[in-house]
């Protein structure tokens, strides 16, 4: 393992590269996010109670997710076919064009709704295809041995934007919406610019396989691995039922009533708390008992989301959320090195497209399930509800999964 994560980006410069390119993409995805959930908010706001206004932002998610279900397992397919590194650079393309797309209809007095929505579900198309190529690509960058480092690393640079890009889009919001949408296509365009620098080969070894047999053994490899079915169904339930994205602008505008960048402050809260605690990490990496660890950090992020969801006080909120987002990312860190070290190369693309399903219905779908509950008892009992939820689901995984509670070592673990 490198001694640092400054020697590990000197000894592998196409990963340097893979870093810095996420960085400013992840960068642009978050303005985006707090724009278009302030967006939708305040167009529905017009006409709307607080609770539908909330829900309308949760069909942002779904709206989403749904092109991103349809493709992910088909995009992780050609991710194990073709150059990952194309497939990166063709899918942050049509990202770009859909900012641009958001940008231009934000210039109207009266932006259509249902284009936003439209321009939602591309976004959730490309992110089909980006997922799953750009986790399967890390381990064609770095040796086994500087995996666990590597994802603290990449990790890093994706909680740097997630710091700022909160913040940044705020204040771009309070002045102009057109303006947040802008920067994200600026964002997107640089991403690009910096994978075409990546030398290695990034195309996996030929296989005359059928695109369908594909899809079967990534899908039944999942299941049977009950470390690596476990780690991501856990993530799955937990922030489905724990995420409160969606209730941010409800709670910004009309319960703790610090507007725009309140809001910007708000979705950033949790990058700090995950940049915190991915930093530590990054310089001492778990080495033991990363199963309980990572049973205990979900458990953290149900308790944050209960005292969120019950805070009136800004500062609280803060710390909540902050806390909300260093449970996550210890869940993170455990979660992706799992899957990338017990999982064969040949099948990485497929089960990180498995895996990217996952993850997005938790977030999109978690958008929605917090914007149809918030709909029926508001956004305080959304969250309150979620955050128990989530605790409930942690001590049961913990009881269903136990090879993954007794995972010890994130360096020498393999498939049970």
């Amino acid at each position: 393992m490198a001694s640092s994560p400054l020697v590990l980006l000197r000894n592998h410069r196409d990963f340097a590269r893979y870093a810095a390119a996420f960085l400013p993409v992840q960068f642009g995805s978050q303005i985006e996010a707090v724009a278009i959930g302030w967006q939708v908010y305040e167009i529905a706001r017009r006409s709307n109670s607080m609770a539908d206004s909330a829900f309308l932002v949760g069909m942002v998610g779904l709206a989403q997710f749904v092109p991103m279900f349809a493709l992910t397992l088909v995009a992780g397919t050609l991710a194990d076919k073709i150059s990952r590194k194309a497939i990166v650079m063709a899918s942050l393309a049509v990202m770009a064009f859909g900012a641009a797309v958001l940008a231009w209809l934000a210039g109207h007095e009266a932006p259509n709704m249902n284009a936003i929505f439209a321009v939602a579900a591309l976004f959730g198309a490309s992110r089909a295809f980006l997922a799953p190529s750009a986790s399967a690509l890390v381990p064609m960058l770095v040796p086994r041995s500087d995996m666990p480092q590597a994802i603290a690393v990449s990790t890093t640079a994706w909680m740097l934007s997630v710091i700022v890009g909160p913040g940044v889009g705020g204040i771009l919001v309070a002045h102009s919406v057109s303006s947040a949408y802008g920067m994200t296509a600026i964002a997107y365009l640089f991403g690009i610019g910096m994978i075409a620098t990546i030398r290695a080969t990034t195309k996996p070894p030929p296989t005359m396989t059928h695109p369908l047999t594909m899809v079967r053994e990534g899908l039944v490899y999942v299941w049977t691995n009950k470390i690596v079915f476990g780690a991501i169904s856990l993530d799955l339930v937990a922030v489905l039922l724990g995420g409160a994205t969606a209730l941010l602008p409800a709670f910004a505008s009309d319960i703790l009533n610090v507007g725009p960048v309140g809001f910007g402050i708000l979705r950033a809260a949790p990058a700090v708390g995950g940049f915190a605690m991915v930093l530590w990490l990054a310089f001492f990496p778990i080495k033991r008992r990363a199963g309980v660890t990572m049973f205990w950090a979900v458990a953290a992020f149900g308790l944050a989301t209960i005292v969120f969801g019950l805070s009136r006080s800004m500062p609280l909120s803060i710390l909540a959320l902050a806390v909300i987002g260093a449970g996550d990312m210890i869940s993170v860190n455990i979660r992706q090195t799992l899957i990338q070290i017990v999982t064969p190369d040949h099948m990485r693309g497929r089960v990180s497209a498995v895996s990217s399903v996952f993850i997005s219905a938790s977030n999109e779908l978690g958008e929605f399930e917090s914007g149809v509950l918030s709909k029926f008892v508001g956004p305080v009992m959304a969250a309150v509800i979620g955050g128990v939820g989530t605790l409930v689901v942690t001590g049961a995984w913990a009881w269903l999964f136990p090879a993954l509670r007794k995972v010890d070592s994130l360096v020498t673990s393999t498939a049970e």
